[in-house]
């Protein structure tokens, strides 16, 4: 897809993994002419020769995540789209069942969700998890599209139904219903996506494409400090080594003094290439490789943090967390050790205490120390990293605030760092 000046969306499609997900998805991208036509049809053929005629969209989707599964690298043109207003990536493909370590780790932190819910269900487990989770993420605003409208006959008593147990579930996370926009949708037969629906002439709100360029534009972070995380180092001929990775704040220049943290090494920006030329600078969302004098191989690794030598990325003894706990086969004590993803460093982790037991409703405080929690709880706890981990409090570089918490090959949890006792 084209090089594009529109503001940049990191859009997250959330909700139950039957409610139509892959198919909303599916049909923004054709709607939006982001997938070619003859791709299109080849599904559509697939799927009717299955006898699954209309699926063609979520047929798309699926095939790319399975495409993903199997380590097949996918043009990321099929996870991006573009509106009036803005140039959307679309955070993870849904039904992939690692969507929670992505959401939050590094480059695809969403700033905007689109919660799908089926209207002939309505409010589901996984709903109420991944609502928590946007939530707990600092997830901004939601679009909530009621889908399979088609399934309940376009009813509208229907649609008010799932729009009232939406509500509820949003006041309960403390999510701002007031300016949400609930849309009956059929992601199916394109119902109220793009085009408006003669199906349900009693709805006469936006439609999800309109909700999409609604939506707040975020605000680059280009007056943080610079943080660049570190995913690989290379050695390149005729220039040396090589760290590549993604701006996620401030500005990097050539001829600026940077550290890399927790390794603890720096040296003068040297060049920065990006899409194989040279530039001056990159700015977040810039995925760059750089040079930095002095620097070898051995010296930085991933899961380094690149920052100003006068304003270093911090490297934390210990530090407080807020976390959600989505699925755990028994119970979480002091002691427990998982291992932490937090943008590109993958550290085992500690958890010292379990400081306090949150109300995931409500957000007060339930019980102070508790001895253990367990799935569907919230919780502050203090962890110590088994290794050197460079982190950032939340409230000041949301980017490099939040982690997923893994074990036994799957997201144990996810939480955003309150603060940090620096080594």
């Amino acid at each position: 897809m084209a090089e594009t000046n529109k503001p940049h969306q990191n859009l997250a499609i959330i909700g139950h993994v039957d409610h139509g997900k892959s198919t909303l998805v599916g049909r923004l991208l054709y709607e939006t002419g982001s997938i070619p036509e003859h791709i299109i049809e080849q599904h559509r053929e697939e799927a009717e020769e299955k006898g699954k005629g209309g699926f063609e969209f979520a047929y798309v989707m699926d095939n790319l995540a399975e495409e993903r599964e199997r380590g097949v690298t996918i043009d990321i043109a099929h996870q991006e789209f573009q509106t009036d207003e803005y140039y959307f990536t679309i955070v993870d493909t849904p039904g992939h069942r690692d969507f929670v370590k992505n959401m939050i780790t590094g480059a695809s932190q969403a700033d905007n969700a689109v919660l799908v819910v089926a209207a002939d269900d309505g409010v589901a487990p996984q709903t109420q998890e991944h609502v928590f989770l946007a939530r707990t993420l600092g997830i901004n605003e939601l679009i909530v599209a009621v889908n399979k409208m088609d399934a309940v006959d376009y009813k509208e008593n229907r649609y008010k139904e799932v729009v009232e147990e939406v509500k509820d579930l949003l006041d309960q996370v403390q999510f701002d219903t007031a300016d949400a926009s609930f849309i009956p949708i059929s992601a199916l037969e394109g119902d109220n996506v793009v085009e408006r629906s003669d199906d349900m002439p009693w709805y006469d709100g936006e439609l999800v494409l309109e909700a999409l360029n609604g939506l707040q534009e975020p605000e680059p972070p280009t007056d943080a400090p610079l943080r660049l995380p570190i995913q690989d180092v290379y050695t390149i001929s005729g220039i040396g080594t090589v760290p590549v990775g993604r701006v996620e704040t401030g500005m990097l220049n050539t001829g600026d003094n940077v550290s890399f943290q927790p390794s603890d090494v720096g040296g003068e920006v040297k060049t920065i290439e990006m899409h194989h030329e040279e530039v001056p600078e990159a700015g977040p969302g810039d995925n760059v490789g750089f040079n930095v004098r002095g620097i070898g191989k051995d010296d930085v690794h991933r899961g380094d943090v690149c920052g100003p030598a006068d304003d270093p990325p911090s490297v934390a003894e210990t530090f407080t967390a807020q976390i959600v706990v989505m699925q755990h086969p028994s119970v979480i004590t002091d002691g427990y050790t998982p291992v932490f993803h937090a943008h590109t460093a993958q550290v085992a982790c500690t958890i010292e205490s379990i400081d306090q037991k949150i109300d995931a409703s409500s957000g007060e405080v339930e019980e102070e120390n508790p001895d253990f929690i367990k799935s569907g709880d919230a919780a502050v706890i203090t962890v110590r990293p088994q290794k050197p981990l460079s982190i950032e409090p939340a409230s000041e570089i949301p980017e490099l605030g939040s982690f997923a918490i893994r074990d036994m090959g799957q997201t144990i949890a996810a939480g955003r760092v309150l603060d940090v006792t620096e080594r």
